[in-house]
C-alpha cells in the first residue's frame, strides 16, 4: 500500500473472510479501484471461515430467498477452479434428514426437510426423497436409524474448502488490481460529505463507498442498531479418529441429521476426506454468548466427549472417541437467524453484509457478486430486500433500493 497518509478508493471492503474476499474479487473483476482491509491475515482461524470444509447445498431450508446465492456460488467456484487449478467444491452429495414424525427445528425453522424440498422443487434442483431404511442401505455408515426418517438427498451438494476459496479470491483480486491490507486493526468507519473515512492502524483510507463484512466484529465497528441486533456464539468442530477396521467411505455425502426436536438436537458432518483417518462432525449451540476478542479458542476434552456421547456414538460407523483435533469458530446471529445485506441506517455509503447466522459460506461467492453489482450499478440480479434491516423494526423502510 502507498505510504501516503490517505489512500483513496472507489470501494473499500472491511473484513476479508467469506463475504469480504468474495466482494473484493468481484469488484476487482469489474475494474473498480478497491481496497480490502482485515485485522488478521486471511484465511485465518479467528472468525467463521476455517476448518477445512463447509457444507454446500443448493436447495436451502432457510428459505427460497437464499437459493439464488447458492446457485451463483457453485457457478463462481467452478469458474475459479478453472482459473486457478484449485479444487474448491467437491460434489459428494448432501443428505438432510429428520424424524419421520413429530416437530423438528433447524436454524430456527420448523420442518426443515420439507422446506428444503420446497426450495428444490421451486428451482428445479435435482434431488431425491429417501426414507430411513433406504438411507441405511445406500449409506451404511449411518447407523442408529429408526427406519421412519425422511431425508432429502441432493447429488450436486457437497462441501467447499473455505480457506482455499478465500485465498483464491484474494489472490485473483490482487492480480486484478485490488489493494489488500492485512494485520491492521480497523479503528473507525465514519461518513462525511466527501464519502467514507476509515482509520486503519496509522493509516487513513478514504472511499466513496464501503462494504462492511466484519462478521463478529460488525457491532463493535458500526454501533447501533447492530449492537442490539447481532449476537456472537462460540461453536466447536470435532475430528474423531476412525477405527481402521471399519470401512468408512471417502465418497459418502455431507449430512445434516436432525434427531430431536430442538435446534441443538442434531449433528452435521462430512465424509472422510482423501488421505485422512478421521471424520469431522459438529453441532451448534445458541445459549452461551461470546465476545469475539475474549472467546475461549481452546476446546476442552470434555466438550468433545459430550459431542461424541450425545450425537456421534451409535450414529457414525467407525467413529471412535479419540479426538484427532478440535477447533472453535464464531457465529454472528440475528434475531431471526437470517442475513443482513443493507445500507447502514446512519451512513448510506456503507453497505453492511454480515450476520450469516451459521449458514453463510455456501452463499458467499454469490453474495460477493450481488453486492459488487449493487454498489457499482445500484442493482443486483438477486433480490436483496428480504435481507434488509426493515424486518427488525416495524414501520422502518429498507435502504436497499
Amino acid at each position: 500500500m502507498s505510504s501516503a497518509e490517505d489512500f483513496r478508493a472507489e470501494v473499500a471492503v472491511v473484513g476479508l473472510g467469506a463475504m469480504g474476499s468474495a466482494a473484493l474479487y468481484q469488484l476487482a473483476k469489474r475494474g473498480v479501484k478497491a481496497i480490502g482491509l482485515d485485522q488478521f491475515a486471511p484465511p485465518h482461524a479467528q472468525g467463521s471461515s476455517h476448518g477445512d470444509s463447509r457444507i454446500t447445498r443448493q436447495a436451502v431450508g432457510e428459505g427460497r430467498n437464499y437459493v439464488p446465492f447458492a446457485l451463483a456460488s457453485h457457478r463462481i467456484w467452478r469458474e475459479l477452479e478453472a482459473e486457478t487449478g484449485e479444487t474448491l467444491l467437491v460434489a459428494s452429495g448432501c443428505l438432510v434428514m429428520g424424524p419421520g414424525s413429530g416437530e423438528t427445528s433447524h436454524h430456527g425453522h420448523r420442518d426443515f426437510v420439507g422446506r428444503t424440498v420446497d426450495s428444490a422443487r421451486a428451482f428445479d434442483i435435482p434431488h431425491e426423497i429417501l426414507r430411513g431404511d433406504e438411507v441405511g442401505r445406500r449409506f451404511p455408515h449411518f447407523t442408529g436409524l429408526r427406519g421412519d426418517e425422511v431425508a432429502y438427498y441432493e447429488p450436486g451438494g457437497g462441501y467447499v474448502r473455505p480457506e482455499r476459496c478465500i485465498a483464491a479470491q484474494l489472490r485473483q483480486a490482487r492480480e486484478l488490481g485490488a489493494e489488500i491490507v492485512t494485520g491492521t486493526e480497523i479503528r473507525s468507519i465514519t461518513q462525511d460529505g466527501g464519502g467514507i473515512r476509515i482509520e486503519a492502524g496509522s493509516r487513513v483510507i478514504r472511499a466513496e463507498q464501503v462494504i462492511c463484512c466484519a462478521g463478529a466484529w460488525t457491532a463493535h465497528l458500526l454501533g447501533a442498531p447492530f449492537t442490539d441486533l447481532l449476537g456472537v456464539s462460540r461453536q466447536v468442530l470435532h475430528w474423531f479418529a476412525l477405527d481402521p477396521a471399519e470401512a468408512v467411505p471417502e465418497t459418502g455425502p455431507v449430512f445434516i441429521w436432525m434427531h430431536g426436536r430442538g435446534d441443538s438436537d442434531y449433528l452435521y458432518g462430512f465424509p472422510r476426506l482423501p488421505g485422512e483417518a478421521s471424520v469431522k462432525v459438529a453441532t451448534e449451540q445458541y445459549e452461551k454468548a461470546s465476545l469475539p476478542n475474549a472467546v475461549d479458542r481452546a476446546v476442552a476434552p470434555a466438550e468433545s466427549a459430550e459431542m461424541f456421547r450425545r450425537h456421534v456414538r451409535s450414529r457414525i460407523a467407525g467413529a471412535t472417541e479419540r479426538v484427532e483435533r478440535a477447533l472453535s469458530c464464531l457465529y454472528t446471529l440475528t434475531p431471526d437467524r437470517g442475513f443482513i445485506i443493507d445500507r447502514h441506517p446512519a451512513m448510506d455509503r456503507v453497505l453492511v453484509v454480515s450476520a450469516c447466522s451459521g449458514h453463510g459460506f455456501k452463499h458467499s461467492a454469490g453474495i460477493g457478486e450481488a453486492v459488487a453489482s449493487f454498489v457499482t450499478t445500484g442493482r443486483s440480479d438477486v433480490d436483496l430486500a428480504p435481507f434488509a434491516l426493515a424486518r427488525f423494526a416495524s414501520g422502518a423502510s429498507s435502504r436497499v433500493a
